[in-house]
């Protein structure tokens, strides 16, 4: 769950405690170029305001129109855009994409506090709802879970945000953490140098003074945080890196030429660690296009983040091949 499907949550509950009228409408399936993944929410008033999205914006118009002319359903029921070429072309699907959604009527807030909550704990819940019956359920996700209908029973996954924690306080860790927050990261940035803390100035952070070990550890690290170390100092990067690969953490990379990351590598194989978990390690950093300026690695570092997060997914990522790269990012 991104921090903006997040936000639906919170909006859907808040309108309820309001006394309104409320459906939560998520995406269960996708033909074609769809416009959002499976498990995208929108929250609808009976008023017609709108929190989230499904689509580019034409499908939450008709949405929108159903509910202030009370045509939501008040039991869970499917709804399906873009069968035809007609309906695509009205919608704006593009290329043909189908979009199938479950609208369902919000009685009371019982089970969005426990997935606030769970959310809340870093932790990720699975919400099983049966749609003949109506009746729903919570558990905790397994690593394999993702939304998914059968015709008749939606399982949807509801979790916390992506976590990013950067080692070092450094003027690229500053730009790569204002990129890594448009890109639904929560960022913790770990520098224990008061010398470097001193001028970190980027809003929406939570800066760390402890040792970067110890910090990696603290944060109770999962499958959805990645760990980056940029200080090019190696008293503090392989600090870090000795606990984070062998961690759960879904990335690890380490600003570095080719070089220094084998000298690197070899550092690492004087410690409690296999060649396997040296392996998951990504150094050079980055995706090769050829970034030298601080603002370039950073963009180097958040396109190869995107990358192992969108093509193999968190549970995936331990054995993830690094893109070949003819020039070291940093």
């Amino acid at each position: 769950m991104n921090a903006l499907d997040l936000d639906v949550l919170e909006h859907a509950r808040a309108w309820l405690h309001e006394g309104h009228r409320v459906h939560l409408v998520t995406v269960v399936q996708t033909w074609g170029s769809a416009p959002r993944q499976a498990g995208a929410l929108v929250a609808l008033r009976g008023d017609g305001r709108i929190a989230g999205s499904v689509s580019g914006g034409c499908v939450e118009d008709d949405l929108i129109d159903r509910a202030r002319r009370g045509l939501l359903a008040q039991a869970p029921e499917r709804i399906t855009y873009g069968v035809t070429r007609d309906d695509a072309s009205r919608f704006g699907l593009p290329c043909g994409g189908t979009l199938r959604l479950i609208a369902e009527p919000l009685t009371d807030t019982g089970w969005i506090d426990a997935v606030l909550d769970h959310i809340q704990a870093h932790r990720v819940v699975l919400r099983i709802l049966d749609l003949a019956t109506g009746e729903a359920s919570l558990r905790p996700a397994l690593p394999t879970d993702g939304p998914d209908f059968d015709g008749r029973v939606f399982r949807a996954v509801y979790g916390p945000r992506w976590r990013l924690l950067l080692i070092g306080a450094n003027q690229t860790a500053q730009v790569l953490a204002g990129i890594a927050q448009t890109l639904d990261f929560q960022v913790l940035v770990c520098d224990p140098r008061e010398e470097v803390t001193a001028s970190w100035q980027v809003p929406g952070t939570t800066l760390i003074t402890e040792m970067p070990d110890d910090t990696v550890l603290a944060i109770g690290t999962d499958e959805r945080t990645a760990i980056v170390a940029v200080t090019h100092d190696p008293k503090l990067d392989d600090m870090a890196l000795l606990e984070a690969l062998k961690s759960p953490a879904f990335y690890v990379g380490a600003l570095g030429s080719r070089a220094n990351q084998a000298k690197r590598r070899e550092r690492l194989r004087l410690f409690d660690l296999t060649d396997e978990q040296i392996d998951r390690l990504h150094g050079p950093v980055g995706l090769p296009i050829a970034s030298r300026t601080p603002a370039e690695i950073a963009v180097a570092i958040a396109a190869e983040l995107v990358w192992v997060r969108n093509t193999l997914g968190a549970q995936e990522t331990a054995a993830c091949p690094v893109p070949a790269r003819t020039t070291p990012a940093a």
